[in-house]
């Protein structure tokens, strides 16, 4: 109880941070200047005193093998040797989180030296985020990543609590020496953004470290209102390997590559409202995203013939482990490929099926049953909870007995190899899949939908 009262307590501060107009970036000189690997430019033959001060300018490309081939390897694949602008910037500055650089490309504020210039003295041009880099090729980043802002001391306090480290300690399901893997709770969002002032990552980088001098990192996500299985990687270089493996998955399933091997699986549980025609089956089309509410908003959708050709290509697996008379059917979902909000659209545009909670993808489904059209997280943004739902707020609300749903999806088991082994024998190019072992995470149901669960069983409504 006492547990749940503190996670009560850290979704509370985050719902009062959302109100702050703006997310800063705190980055210090010192930690940057001993992670971030760049070099200013110092010869004037290609620029000038002023384009030295305007620009920091990374080392020349070198296409040397890196850990993101070990994904391709254990699938049976083979590696390339072409980077993009992005990998080699994350590669090049570890330290710089991925939304920030993602950020300059969208602000087009990332510049490439090609090395093929034909002049010495041509100026660096824009680069996307996903055009290829050539050997030698230089990557320029505006001098401002490097402004720096010390964090105050009430930022440094408000969330360095015993118990809050106790806490987030507990949440631990499995660590080696490569990955950290968590429970993630309902209701914590995973990665900041606009509005997110503490998030998962933030917590963890702060005490999940343990013996380990790098903070863990994000290797995929799960939606902020979702529970589960979050696996995180120890070091840069495990989380590159990590990283490698998820996005092979979803390339293997996505182009139908006969005989890929599967040597990551994932399993969801969702209560659902309805059932499948089918007790077991598989959903494969595409999803597309489109903009609503004259460009407000965004939401994932089924592609239809005529934009199919640009929607991703979505696979998930489903068998149905329980249902009930009273119209709601428990699920096991098996996402081949990782593409987003899938298994909410999956459940709720294919198989009709919409999950209890989700009043994005369900609107309609939960306006027939009489429940608030907001999601659990929506309800609770911005500080202005009133005092007596505050008061009544309790990890277990959101079953299927509360008047408002809490989303019941969630992350239960996951099949990963153990990379660990990898990088302790150190030989990246020579890795063979069938002499790695598994490693298998297992998280128990988060409150609220053990208690749906309880009372479904309950009644002996289960067939």
């Amino acid at each position: 109880m006492a547990e749940r009262l503190l996670l009560r307590q850290i979704i509370r501060r985050w719902q009062a941070d959302a109100a702050a107009p703006t997310c800063k970036l705190i980055l210090t000189k010192s930690v940057y200047e001993q992670k971030c690997w760049y070099t200013a430019a110092s010869d004037g033959e290609n620029y000038d005193k002023e384009k030295n001060n305007q620009w920091l300018i990374l080392p020349p490309f070198n296409p040397a093998p890196d850990a993101s081939s070990i994904g391709k390897k254990l699938y049976g694949r083979p590696d390339e040797t072409n980077a993009t602008a992005l990998k080699w910037i994350l590669k090049c500055c570890p330290h710089l989180p991925r939304s920030l650089v993602q950020k300059l490309f969208r602000l087009r504020q990332v510049r490439k030296e090609c090395s093929s210039a034909g002049s010495k003295d041509q100026r660096p041009r824009r680069v996307g985020a996903k055009d290829l880099m050539d050997v030698g090729d230089r990557i320029c980043l505006p001098k401002s990543v490097d402004d720096t802002s010390h964090p105050t001391a009430e930022e440094n306090q408000s969330f360095s609590s015993e118990e809050e480290r106790r806490f987030v300690q507990s949440l631990d399901l499995y660590k080696d020496s490569a990955i950290i893997v968590i429970n993630k709770p309902p209701g914590m969002p995973v990665q900041g953004g606009v509005g997110i002032r503490r998030s998962l990552d933030e917590l963890a980088a702060k005490y999940l470290r343990y013996d380990c001098m790098e903070p863990p990192r994000l290797v995929h996500r799960l939606d902020r209102d979702s529970s589960g299985i979050l696996v995180m990687g120890r070091t840069q270089l495990s989380t590159t390997v990590l990283h490698s493996v998820f996005r092979e998955k979803t390339i293997g399933a996505s182009n139908d590559i006969l005989g890929s091997k599967r040597i990551l699986h994932k399993k969801y549980w969702a209560l659902v409202i309805g059932s499948p025609r089918r007790r077991q089956g598989s959903v494969s089309v595409p999803l597309i995203k489109v903009v609503v509410d004259n460009g407000k908003s965004e939401r994932i959708t089924v592609a239809d013939n005529s934009n199919r050709l640009s929607g991703q290509h979505a696979v998930t697996g489903y068998r149905v482990i329980a249902s009930s008379p009273s119209g709601y059917t428990w699920l096991e979902l098996s996402p081949l490929t990782g593409r987003k909000h899938q298994l909410r659209v999956h459940c709720a545009e294919v198989l009709g099926t919409p999950i209890v909670g989700d009043y994005k993808y369900g609107r309609q489904a939960h306006k027939k049953l009489g429940h608030y059209l907001e999601s659990s997280s929506d309800h609770l943004k911005l500080g202005d909870m009133p005092s007596k739902v505050e008061k009544d707020t309790d990890l277990e609300s959101g079953s299927i007995s509360d008047e408002q749903f809490s989303l019941h999806l969630h992350c239960k088991e996951m099949v990963v190899p153990d990379i660990s082994v990898v990088l302790q024998n150190g030989n990246i190019s020579d890795v063979d899949s069938a002499r790695i072992r598994d490693i298998v995470l297992r998280a128990p149901l988060p409150a609220h939908m053990q208690r749906s669960w309880d009372l479904l069983s309950s009644n002996h409504s289960f067939r």
